[in-house]
């Protein structure tokens, strides 16, 4: 086949202990997910269904390191969280079976326009100018399931210059992982190489040129990124 033009090369993030690389489809994220952050942003922490949003796999940062501070934002925020990442997939998976399709898991960021959020949740607008843009979605190593665990509980914390921002635990989740699993695939068909953000604890906030962000989740490897100047 003649391409146009060289296409763009395809996202992945590494594997602990291992040369083989993990191929990334679709960046699926899950938001509002713990009731403390549901508060925080001035929500209802009811159990409604999840809300779902996506971001293109070529926001991947791959395992950190410095990311522009973006253009057209004044409010960047951070948003640590535990990532799941598929093996396989298909429709309608029952909660039961959830966990067979899981590859692994990692750290991961979702960076946000904040003040866009705002507006875009005000007037009932999509979140692609406030979640989609490049480099918004850093993410570190995955540990394969089998390495570390199904990861239901453990401690998820997120600090700026060392100091801590975010404490949880995972457990502490409105919607658990197999339950996000299976409720995505009521709507989509999720396919290997399928990556899912499960959602931030409270304690989310605005970060500027020169911060070191690092990410914990209990089993994992840690995340870590520093804000550079602002995008060009």
């Amino acid at each position: 086949m003649a391409y146009a033009f060289t296409p763009p090369e395809q996202a992945y993030l590494d594997i602990t202990g291992s040369e083989e690389k993990f191929p990334v489809r679709r960046i699926y994220c899950i938001g509002k997910n713990y009731t403390a952050h549901v508060i925080e942003m001035g929500g209802d922490a009811d159990r409604d269904p999840p809300v779902i949003f996506q971001k293109p796999n070529d926001a991947v940062v791959r395992n950190g390191g410095e990311i522009d501070y973006p253009v057209f934002t004044g409010n960047f925020h951070y948003e640590g969280e535990m990532v799941v990442v598929l093996k396989s997939g298909g429709h309608n998976i029952p909660v039961s079976e959830a966990a067979s399709h899981i590859f692994g898991y990692a750290c991961g960021l979702d960076m946000t326009r904040r003040d866009h959020q705002a507006n875009a949740m005000a007037n009932g607008l999509p979140w692609e100018v406030t979640k989609a843009f490049d480099q918004s979605a850093p993410i570190g190593p995955v540990t394969r399931i089998e390495d570390c665990g199904e990861l239901t509980s453990g401690r998820i914390t997120l600090s700026v210059d060392g100091e801590v921002r975010q404490d949880a635990d995972m457990s502490w989740m409105i919607w658990k992982t197999d339950e996000i699993i299976s409720k995505l695939s009521e709507q989509y068909r999720l396919m290997p190489g399928d990556v899912i953000m499960t959602g931030t604890p409270a304690g989310v906030g605005a970060v500027v040129s020169g911060n070191e962000l690092v990410v914990h989740v209990d089993g994992l490897q840690d995340l870590k990124v520093r804000i550079g100047s602002p995008a060009g």
